[in-house]
Parts: C-alpha cells; structure tokens; sequence
C-alpha cells in the first residue's frame, strides 16, 4: 500500500476585496470618461491612479495571479453602468450601437491597458520589495513508497 502526501504553502490573504473597490473605482473613472468629454483627461488621471494603487497592493501582498483575473471582474463590474452611460450621452438608439462597441470591442483595449497598468506595477512592486523564502531555503522532505512503516 502506498500514498502521498502533499504538503503546499497557500497564500496569504484574500485580494477580492481590493479587486472589487478596485473594480468599481474603474466603473466611476469610465462611466466619467463616457459622460463627460470636458473632463477627459482626469478621467485618465484617476484610472491611471487607481490602478496604479491595486497594482501596487498586490505587488506588496505577493498576489501577482490576481492580474490575470481583474480585467475580467472589472468588465463584470463596468459593463452596464457604461452601456447606459452611453445611452445617456448619445441617446437611446446611438447609445445602444456605441454601448455595444464600447462593451464588446473597445473592452478588449480597455482590459489590455488595466492588465498591462496592473501587472507592470505588481511586478515593480514585488521586485522593490525583495523578500519572501527562497527556494533555497526551504525545507523539502520526499517520502517515497517503501520508507513509510
């Protein structure tokens, strides 16, 4: 008779919480972008801020996966609330045809730019801060089938 065991460090702390205010700040940034052309650039400013902020929470929390998923929470999060603020700045009949571009096409550019804002400061944040056990330094114990009574 013969088993495994597995034994795995899980990561510390839950960064949904984070994603999710993450996520609605970008929903106010872009429903602002939508409904006001004026003030377009601040509309840049505070998504570059927000996002520079996640980014660098999940840089110091060592939860670099988690960029791969935000785009997609974040899309979850702004998808309605930018299709009615096109509804509302263009009108009900445009707005419906530039909502859907703006949900559809212009989501893909959108996700690209968070992912790509997000992972660079994780990562420039993870590599600033050094740290965490080295591979080196940990301990590894391997059983195998006939050493166990």
């Amino acid at each position: 008779m013969s088993f495994v065991v597995q034994v795995r460090q899980r990561a510390r702390g839950n960064v949904s919480a984070a994603m999710v205010l993450w996520s609605l700040a970008m929903v106010v940034v872009l429903c602002a972008w939508e409904l006001s052309p004026a003030h377009e650039g601040r509309s840049y400013l505070w998504g570059i801020v927000v996002t520079v902020l996640f980014g660098a929470y999940l840089g110091w929390r060592r939860r670099g996966a988690a960029v791969f998923v935000a785009p997609f929470v974040s899309w979850s999060f702004a998808w309605a609330p930018l299709w009615i603020s096109a509804m509302i700045r263009h009108g009900f009949v445009k707005g419906v045809l530039v909502g859907l571009f703006l949900v559809t096409v212009g989501w893909a550019l959108i996700g690209t730019l968070e992912f790509l804002g997000v992972g660079a400061v994780t990562l420039l944040v993870r590599a600033l801060r050094g740290g965490g056990p080295k591979a080196r330094d940990r301990e590894v114990v391997i059983f195998g089938p006939n050493d166990l009574p």
